[in-house]
């Protein structure tokens, strides 16, 4: 069940988005938003700032930075002022952290008093380039306990989603998020499966349908063959669906530094947000 619902907040377009996002879910589960803002240590202690106070005749890391720390507590208070005030308009109930640290790590740690945590595609201090993740995001969405929800630039309330199942361990999860979030909120869902041979395809979609078909939803199971990567950005561009539900997942050891080459893939093209399951 989505209850609490974690938003980290930069002041980027993109975590405007993302907040967006999280007050539809917010309101569509009658869940409360955790507003999470992140001081980060990079840029108090980074070699700029060392370089710049001693540029200015400041001690290094004493007069300088305790002033840009101040600026930054003082935005940072800002920014979740301004979250109180939005999700106050649209009676959802919030409250707020103000931490200190390195982002994702931060981010990451507070996650784990959540249900889901709902991030932009990039934030405030990424320079933008199409198609790319912000590196922050990349971080998070490696190391977080928790389902994250990678939301778009822009928002969209959600209308037609799109699970990608193969049968994983991952994909089982990212179905269970599916099949609570279909139902709380009304929607159908599509079940893509993707595969060479139409045996084990069909194997696989019948798992699929032994456990929706004990929730309310209209389901339809669509198959594809090729490589998934490139069936599911075909899918979510041709046939317009607006949320992918998908598991982060891979087949070697590496998994545990960089995320399956499907996913990464992915959540790099999507031109819809992703829900992804760990």
């Amino acid at each position: 069940m989505i209850k609490n619902i974690l938003i980290p907040l930069d002041g980027s377009e993109h975590s405007k988005a993302a907040l967006d996002y999280a007050i539809w879910l917010a309101r569509g589960f009658d869940g409360m938003l955790i507003g999470q803002h992140v001081i980060d240590t990079v840029s108090l202690e980074g070699t700029f700032f060392h370089d710049v106070s001693g540029s200015l005749g400041f001690e290094p890391y004493l007069d300088l930075s305790t002033k840009m720390r101040e600026v930054f507590d003082e935005r940072g208070k800002l920014i979740l002022e301004n979250f109180r005030e939005t999700c106050a308009a649209r009676n959802i109930r919030a409250r707020t952290f103000l931490d200190t640290g390195l982002i994702a790590n931060e981010i990451c740690e507070r996650a784990k008093v959540a249900d889901l945590v709902v991030i932009g595609h990039r934030g405030v201090n990424e320079g933008f380039t199409a198609g790319m993740l912000g590196s922050t995001a990349e971080t998070i969405i490696r190391k977080c306990p928790r389902p994250i929800f990678v939301s778009t630039e822009r928002f969209t309330a959600v209308a037609n989603p799109l699970l990608a199942y193969d049968g994983s361990q991952r994909a089982s999860s990212a179905m269970e998020s599916a099949a609570e979030f279909c139902t709380l909120l009304k929607l159908p869902l599509t079940v893509l499966t993707i595969g060479r041979e139409e045996a084990p395809v069909q194997a696989i979609l019948q798992q699929a349908k032994a456990y929706l078909g004990s929730y309310a939803i209209d389901v339809k199971y669509e198959t594809a063959r090729g490589f998934p990567e490139q069936k599911i950005i075909e899918q979510l561009v041709n046939l317009k669906y607006d949320l992918l539900f998908i598991g982060a997942h891979g087949h070697r050891r590496i998994i545990k530094m960089v995320l399956g080459s499907t996913t990464e893939y992915v959540l790099r093209n999507a031109p819809c947000p992703v829900f992804l399951n760990r």
